[in-house]
């Protein structure tokens, strides 16, 4: 368990890198919210500037993120595939991933 979470922690670290991240998260949310946040770099990029036709979610307000995500989870915001990775999250992640982007620099 130690090294899937070791791996996880690797993974999460170029996002972490460049996170203009609040001091006053404790060390255990940073990780955990950039763990979670890397999920969604194949359609959103790196740290939330997204490329091309998907929308960035850098800058964007927390308690829109997790409208959105909170939509997409619960069937009410339609979605050729967000409603099927939304459904993996509990609220406590939902809230970290949302935080996580909401204090990221947009890149437009």
């Amino acid at each position: 368990m130690k090294t899937i979470r070791r791996a996880a922690c690797l993974l999460a670290l170029p996002w972490l890198a460049g996170a203009a991240y609040a001091q006053t998260m404790p060390d255990s949310d940073l990780r955990a919210a950039g763990v979670l946040a890397s999920n969604c770099a194949n359609c959103h990029g790196t740290v939330g500037n997204a490329q091309g036709a998907m929308p960035s979610l850098a800058g964007q307000q927390k308690t829109y993120i997790v409208e959105q995500m909170r939509a997409f989870r619960d069937g009410k915001r339609p979605a050729t595939i967000m409603h099927q990775l939304a459904k993996g999250y509990t609220d406590q992640q939902v809230e970290l991933i949302a935080d996580f982007f909401s204090r990221q620099k947009p890149a437009r």
